[in-house]
This record gives C-alpha cells, sequence and structure tokens, in this order.
C-alpha cells in the first residue's frame, strides 16, 4: 500500500509496514505512534508513507522530506539566527496542510519548547479535509525537557482528529510517561542482502562497498554519508585514540584539536559518532572479529587494539556515550575532546 503511492519501494522493516498497513486497511489508527530504530533506517519516511496512506495527497507530504535540498538549506540557515529569532518563528514544515512536521532546530538540533507549544496550539484545530491531521515530531528524543514535558500535556488529552507520530533512535532518551502513552513500532537495521540490493539501485553512489561497510544496515546513511568528510573526522579521531592509548605524544591532537576548535561548521556530536565506529572496531578486534567497519584502517586498528585492554576500551565507549548527553548543553569541543583523552591517557598509564 504504502509502495503504491511513491516512486521508490521501502527498503527493510517488512513486519513494521505490514502493522501499519493494517492499521489503515481497519482504520483503527493510534492516536500517538512512536518509531522507534537506528539513524538513517528510515523512520521518517515510514511515517511520511504511513500519513499519507491516511490523508492522501502523498505528492505534497513527501515535500517534507528534510533530506531534501530546499529543506536541508532552511534548517542550516535558522543555525545562523538568533535564540530569539528561532523562538519566534518555529520551525515545522507544512506543504500539505493536515501534515505537519516538527524537526530538530539550531546549532544544537533540539526540538524546542517554542515548537511544542505551536504543536498544541495547532493541534485544536480540525482537518480541512478528511477527518484526521498527522503531526510528525522526527527525533523526539532531542526534545529538552521543557518541550517534552509540554508534549506531554498534549499527548494526555490529544484531539479527536489528531495522530501524533513520533520517531527517536533510543526510546528509553524519552521521558517514561511519553513511551507509556505511545504504541511503539520498533524499526531495525537492514542485513547485508538487502542493503547490497538497495545500493545496487543506486547507479550514481560513489564507493558502494565502504557506504556498505559504514551504514551498519542503515539506508539514509548509506547514502548521505560524505566520505570525504568522514575521512577527515576519522583521521582526527585515530590521532585521538593514538595519544590516548599512549602510542603517539600529545603534541599529534593539538593541530586536530586547533582545526575543531577554529571550525564553527565542525560539530562534536559527529566526532563522537566517527569515534563509536572506531570503538566499535575495536571491541570486535578485542574478541577476535576482524570484520571491521573500518576495513582500510584493519592494520592501523590491530596495532591500537593490542595495545589497550578491553576495560580500557569500555571506559572510552562510557565515556563517549556521556558526552554524547552533554552535547546538548553547548559545551566546549576541543575542550571535551582534551578532557576525554587526558582521562583515558591515566587509564592506560595505570595498566
Amino acid at each position: 500500500m504504502f509502495d503504491g503511492r511513491v516512486r521508490e519501494p521501502f527498503w527493510g522493516n517488512a513486519g513494521a509496514v505490514a502493522t501499519l498497513e493494517q492499521m489503515v486497511v481497519s482504520g483503527r489508527i493510534p492516536q500517538t505512534l512512536l518509531f522507534n530504530g537506528p539513524e538513517g533506517i528510515g523512520k521518517a519516511t515510514l511515517a511520511r508513507r504511513f500519513a499519507a496512506a491516511v490523508l492522501g495527497e502523498a505528492g505534497k507530504i513527501e515535500q517534507d522530506d528534510l533530506s531534501l535540498p530546499a529543506n536541508l538549506e532552511r534548517i542550516a540557515e535558522r543555525e545562523k539566527w538568533t535564540s530569539e529569532k528561532r523562538n519566534e518563528e518555529p520551525l515545522f514544515f507544512a506543504t500539505q496542510s493536515d501534515f505537519v512536521t516538527f524537526p530538530p532546530d539550531g546549532p544544537m538540533r533540539q526540538i524546542g519548547m517554542p515548537q511544542m507549544r505551536f504543536l498544541r496550539e495547532q493541534a485544536q484545530f480540525a482537518p480541512l479535509h478528511g477527518s484526521r491531521r498527522v503531526f510528525l515530531i522526527d527525533g523526539i528524543d532531542r526534545a529538552n525537557e521543557q518541550a517534552a514535558n509540554s508534549l506531554l500535556k498534549t499527548l494526555e488529552e490529544p484531539p479527536p482528529h489528531l495522530v501524533i507520530i513520533m520517531t527517536a533512535t533510543n526510546a528509553y532518551d524519552l521521558l517514561p510517561t511519553i513511551r507509556s502513552r505511545s504504541v511503539p513500532v520498533q524499526l531495525t537495521a537492514l542485513g547485508p542482502e538487502e542493503m547490497q540490493s538497495f545500493l545496487t539501485t543506486k547507479a550514481k553512489v560513489d564507493r558502494p562497498e565502504r557506504r556498505l561497510a559504514l551504514a551498519n544496515g542503515s539506508p539514509g546513511q548509506a547514502l548521505s554519508i560524505d566520505l570525504d568528510l568522514y575521512d577527515k573526522r576519522r583521521g582526527a579521531m585515530l590521532a585521538l585514540l593514538r595519544v590516548a592509548a599512549g602510542q603517539a605524544a600529545f603534541s599529534t591532537w593539538v593541530k586536530y584539536a586547533e582545526s575543531i576548535s577554529a571550525s564553527k561548521s565542525e560539530k562534536l556530536d559527529e566526532l563522537l559518532r566517527v569515534l563509536e565506529i572506531l570503538l566499535e572496531d575495536l571491541l570486535l578486534l578485542a574478541h577476535g572479529n576482524a570484520n571491521v567497519r573500518n576495513v582500510d584502517l584493519l592494520r592501523d586498528l590491530q596495532q591500537l587494539s593490542g595495545t589497550v585492554s578491553f576495560g580500557w576500551i569500555r571506559l572510552a565507549v562510557t565515556r563517549v556515550e556521556a558526552l554524547g548527553q552533554l552535547v546538548r548543553r553547548n559545551i566546549q569541543k576541543a575542550i571535551a575532546l582534551d578532557a576525554l583523552i587526558v582521562e583515558l591517557s591515566r587509564a592506560a598509564a595505570a595498566r
């Protein structure tokens, strides 16, 4: 049903698709749905197609795809705005009048209080066509505390015509009360064969094998990853790990730290994602599995893995996860990474 309304099929998660299709056929549609799964797996895409099956006008709804160049440009431009201006003009997309998308906004890419206040105001209006309105909150796990509490008030007493779809990469980052009021739809990573089939349909994609390895079962990641930028970030994060493991002097890291600190466009969360991939590879090697995602760095990673203990890798993973939670507080990038090196260096020296 969903694929017949759009140009391309939806890849993977056939069980979740079938469940949603049955909701549409039966007319028994929950008022709050939570699509949970890895980044780039297609949560927002599936939400738009579900909304199109409910509301119609799939072509208009697809114009709210946040990956479209015009929408990316609008989101990026708002990062330059003052917080006061963003608060006065909450970010949303609504090409189809009864379908509204609320994406993360601003330099920290958060769902903010002004957006949820606007959602609550708009929720009271009846549909212009049909019997339902559908609101998509894309990245509800990036909502700040005020925004989450404001949303909860809407979820507690939603208007009968309103369907709210939320997406999250980790549902357990949400308030338990938000989870308990939502019908979960779990999406999982695609298998290697599905990913291979997906990439073969994209004739103009460069270096497909590298994309396949780095995407880790995520079609969106496979298409969107900038491999040259990834390699630049990976060089910096590999230097960080070498210094933290005692393989290189701190001066090796300084040039990367200065570049990161000077760049306004470089975001700490993007660097941490690359660091997480490297640490995943080290964990695999620590367990004797050489099937790493950064296969072109296998020799370097094996050398690093032989230097550090499993406990050191576990500490690194824990601290990187903690930094990820602090990203939304606008912490200083270089200082945060410097502190990580210092702590891991001490742990390596204490072995």
